[in-house]
């Protein structure tokens, strides 16, 4: 598999620039919903399973984002929790990628936030969520010989003692079909009137609305599927914005699932030298279950938008072909919202239908610019123009032209409220950057050690990189302990381990900082027991529910995302260049669409 990734790493195509939208001529708009927020790409990341050399800092010196400062996984899950508190009366629509490799804690830890929510959420899949790191389609999970699978399953098995077997089952990943029974039972939820549950293991086909036609998620397209068709399991979803006072049309959005990435598609993938993931796919079945959607709402006269995870022109040709018959159905012009990019664009695609197509790309909230959009819509009935307003977040109330803008705004909302400055905040992440990329393996012992025959000394260099990074995870929680001191009580109430000879948490973590390994088998002893209390004291980060903490937990991690983002040449940096952002109308808060 490492030729398959070294392929990937090779594939580097230029920047261009994609088409802008129309300038906007003006005319008589009447607004049709309420705002709504769009997010994409957490990537809740489980950091103290089996280390892998996928997972190892090695790769970042050629993908960027393979493994992010040590602060992400600690903290990154509380940016959308931040999110999410700021708009309780707004609903909320993941754009996918809630997961990072996919495993059960993750999600976990992510429906733990989400079930807090006061207003709507949904998620759409995205290439990560039921894919190991968004780009390994590995067979069916009950293969019992398949060790690419076990591979992905070790590496979920949190850091936990031996014999807490709670957390190293054999079905700590989560494949795609898993992730969606996870969203049935956890977003959507068993308890609606004609609602399906859906069944631990066959083909499954689940077709339902909800009678109440006020809903946000007002149905649902679901197919399940096992063995290694797992991937070609899709969840389709249709969403009803709230309107607006006095609108006179419903706006309907059609979220599809783009990751229906069987066998063939995974194999051709990797023979092109890219991710299998990397491309979007949206299968005839998926096209066939919500065309009645777009048909009815045609009928009706609303405005029907579309909605998934990979950005348009991410999308295999043969599934935006099929996109040409569904939006054929569509008397009015057209929209889709994307993520997938972690970078954030504007862009108007002809090559499709004889009317321009535009595209709203989110960014990330895992890497910078760390931003969200707050969307609504209005139509121009005379000129048939449909307008998307789509406001850069956060602003503190004020236009964000710029990155300068954009972190200013972070800095007010969060770290002006932790209690620190923001100053010394930048000074602690900063410093956690630099020590994580200088402790970076070479790409030459990641080849060699992917080549050897299995071994103890062949995996020395996996612990030795994974303890560095969770050296680095320990001093950011010893950091937060300190800053935090009361506020950060909760913490000191966790039992700790035995090895930690009656220390504290500090004392203790200090202690596994200071130990010297001699041999293998300490090495790895080692290891485990710094990913043990890692896990132990984050599985509780989410219990430190004072402002203050909440804000210093944000505002660090998105420090870190911008110091990583300001380490990196801007060669490196997947066009997440502010100038190149420019160039695709980052900064722009709205645009419109018409009919030719």
């Amino acid at each position: 598999m490492w030729m398959a990734t070294a392929l990937l790493l090779a594939g580097c195509a230029s920047f261009k620039p994609q088409p802008p939208p129309d300038q906007d001529p003006g005319g008589n708009y009447v607004t049709l919903t309420t705002p709504f927020i769009a997010i994409g790409d957490t990537q809740e990341h489980e950091a103290t399973g089996f280390p892998l050399l996928d997972n190892d800092s090695a790769i970042d010196a050629y993908v960027e984002v393979a493994q992010r400062p040590p602060e992400q996984p600690l903290f990154g899950r509380r940016i959308m929790e931040w999110v999410i508190e700021r708009h309780p009366d707004e609903p909320l629509i993941h754009l996918g990628d809630v997961l990072d490799l996919s495993c059960r804690s993750e999600a976990d830890r992510m429906v733990k936030l989400y079930r807090a929510a006061t207003q709507p959420v949904t998620v759409l899949p995205g290439n990560h969520d039921g894919m190991m790191f968004g780009i390994y389609n590995y067979g069916g999970l009950e293969g019992t010989f398949d060790t690419n699978v076990e591979k992905w399953n070790r590496v979920c098995k949190r850091g936990t003692a031996q014999e807490d077997q709670r957390k190293k089952t054999r079905s700590e990943a989560l494949n795609k079909r898993e992730f969606i029974s996870l969203f049935l039972s956890a977003w959507h939820g068993y308890g609606r009137p004609g609602s399906v549950a859906p069944q631990p293991r066959g083909e499954q086909r689940i077709s339902w609305r909800d009678p109440d036609p006020a809903k946000f998620v007002s149905g649902l397209e679901v197919q399940l599927r096992d063995g290694r068709d797992y991937a070609l399991s899709y969840l389709a979803q249709r969403l009803r914005l709230p309107a607006a006072p006095g609108a006179q049309r419903d706006v309907i959005i059609i979220a599809l699932d783009t990751n229906q990435l069987g066998p063939l598609a995974s194999m051709w993938d990797t023979v092109m030298g890219r991710s299998p993931g990397s491309l979007g796919h949206v299968h005839a079945d998926q096209i066939r279950a919500v065309t009645p959607w777009v048909i009815e709402a045609a009928r009706n006269g609303d405005i029907v938008v579309f909605a998934g995870h990979h950005n348009w022109s991410a999308l295999a040709v043969e599934s935006r072909l099929l996109m040409r018959q569904l939006i054929s159905n569509v008397p009015h012009p057209l929209v889709y919202l994307s993520a997938h990019t972690h970078r954030g664009f504007w862009a108007a695609h002809r090559t499709l239908d004889r009317r321009p197509l535009l595209e709203l790309n989110v960014s990330s909230l895992t890497d910078w610019p760390i931003a969200y959009r707050r969307i609504s819509f209005a139509y121009d009935e005379a000129s048939r123009r449909l307008k998307v307003r789509g406001e850069l977040m956060p602003n503190a109330g004020r236009s964000i032209e710029s990155d300068a803008d954009l972190l200013q705004a972070w800095e007010t909302q969060t770290c002006d409220r932790s209690g620190k400055s923001p100053g010394y905040l930048k000074l602690l992440d900063a410093a956690l950057v630099t020590q994580q990329r200088q402790a970076r393996g070479s790409l030459l012992d990641w080849m060699v050690a992917s080549l050897a025959p299995v071994c103890e000394s062949c995996e020395d260099i996996l612990y030795d990189h994974a303890q560095r990074y969770h050296d680095l995870m320990l001093d950011a929680l010893i950091q937060l302990d300190t800053d935090l001191a009361a506020r950060a009580s909760k913490l000191h109430e966790l039992k700790m381990p035995a090895w930690c000879k009656r220390a504290d948490f500090g004392g203790c973590a200090q202690q596994l900082k200071d130990e010297r390994a001699e041999d293998f088998k300490a090495h790895v002893d080692l290891f485990r027991r710094k990913a043990q209390l890692v896990d132990l004291v984050s599985d509780h980060l989410d219990d430190l529910t004072n402002p203050e903490a909440k804000a210093y937990m944000t505002c660090r991690a998105v420090m870190a995302a911008r110091a990583d983002f300001e380490a990196t040449p801007d060669d490196a940096n997947s066009n997440r260049g502010e100038a190149k952002r420019r160039a695709e109308n980052f900064f722009l808060i709205e645009a419109s669409v018409g009919m030719d």
